[in-house]
């Protein structure tokens, strides 16, 4: 990557709609050259894919909270496919812990992430135990590649 790739992310975590022609205007390169890049980047895995940032509150998704998931040795690849697949799931993180595994989730609200954790979580085959934290508020950061 170099610095033109970089500047490019950084255009695009800002706003991943802009389209080509204006990606290329903003980093004075040419279209020719805006479209070889990016697909250099998303062909490369650099760009996984393109999405939108949502207000969890505002989407009703009032409840956050942190799960800390302790697993059977070598389940990872199982587990964290399954925690996957789970509504309100927005990222699992494999860690160097006192506990294994960390789940971000944005539920509605408190009940529902009881059910999803006291009924589909610890019922998945190597979960050994999980703990729970509510978020009471969440600010994210600009990011690598903010300007």
């Amino acid at each position: 990557m170099d610095d033109a790739d970089r500047r490019m992310l950084r255009e695009l975590v800002t706003d991943a709609r802009l389209s080509v022609r204006t990606l290329a205007e903003r980093l004075h390169i040419s279209r020719a050259n805006a479209y070889a890049r990016l697909d250099r980047l998303q062909s490369s895995g650099v760009i996984t894919g393109f999405t939108a940032r949502f207000a969890p509150e505002r989407a009703g998704l009032a409840t956050t909270a942190y799960v800390s998931v302790n697993i059977e040795q070598n389940t990872w690849r199982t587990v964290s496919a399954e925690l996957a697949e789970l509504p309100y799931v927005e990222s699992i993180a494999l860690l160097a812990s006192e506990f294994d595994v960390l789940v971000l989730v944005h539920a509605p609200d408190n009940a529902t992430l009881r059910s999803l954790v006291l009924e589909r979580v610890q019922a998945i085959p190597g979960v050994l135990a999980t703990r729970t934290w509510l978020a009471f508020e969440e600010i994210r950061g600009k990011g690598p590649f903010a300007q």
